[in-house]
């Protein structure tokens, strides 16, 4: 029998995978939706998985042969933790846990006003303040602005600075958090603005994610997120 832990597993691993789908297009890159896996045939963009389980128990052969290979850097988000991909040329990369928030949970109140990117000028401000100076800004481009279930958030300063905020991923059954930050206090000063801006878009859906290190999973559950199950990244080569 699934029980529910195991269901919103597989809701954020969907979740998950249609995310790295969005973040793929905007490079120009089309991957594809199959029974088991969300696969991409080259190389995504940087700190995004060429393949995502969506189910357990995912055949590792098959996959293998439905990514790239022989360019240095294949990933492959393992959602379940429970593939053996070692005899593929795969080493795990990190380990890390789903995490689960119920929609109207109640949240700690921001004193920081947000909006949603909706410009290219806003995204690259946005970006810039994620990337904190690492030279990786232009991972967000603006063809990302096309995708109707994607949603920037941005957390302003009362001098209208961007130096917080999350991307956003809406679908049918939960919406999908990611790329949370702050530029000062860490994530325990970016969980309040994105999850008051998450309630006020969507009120209705559950939040999920996935976090991974002691310090930042501890944070989210200060924030009301529960973990509820393991996930795996191999790194090929």
């Amino acid at each position: 029998m699934t029980t529910p832990k195991q269901l919103l597993v597989r809701a954020a691993a969907r979740n998950n995978a249609e995310w790295c789908a969005a973040m793929s297009r905007s490079h120009g890159l089309a991957g594809e939706f199959g029974a088991q896996s969300w696969t991409a045939p080259a190389r995504t963009p940087l700190y995004y998985p060429d393949a995502v389980t969506l189910v357990p128990g995912a055949d590792p052969a098959a996959l293998a042969t439905r990514i790239d290979t022989t360019t240095p850097g294949a990933s492959v988000k393992d959602s379940f933790a429970d593939l053996d991909l070692g005899e593929a040329g795969f080493q795990v990369l990190f380990e890390a846990q789903w995490i689960h928030r119920p929609a109207g949970a109640p949240a700690t109140a921001s004193d920081l006003a947000w909006n949603v990117a909706g410009d290219p000028d806003t995204l690259r401000a946005w970006a810039h303040a994620w990337d904190d100076g690492n030279g990786n800004a232009d991972l967000f481009r603006p063809e990302l602005l096309d995708d109707p279930a994607t949603f920037v958030l941005a957390g302003q300063s009362p001098d209208g600075r961007v130096i917080a905020g999350a991307v956003a991923s809406r679908s049918d059954q939960v919406v999908g958090i990611s790329n949370v930050f702050a530029l000062e206090g860490g994530p325990d000063a970016a969980w309040p603005v994105v999850l008051e801006a998450v309630h006020g878009l969507f009120p209705t859906l559950p939040v999920v994610g996935y976090e991974h290190g002691s310090d930042d999973l501890a944070a989210a559950v200060r924030h009301g997120f529960e973990p509820v199950g393991p996930l795996r990244i191999w790194l090929h080569g």
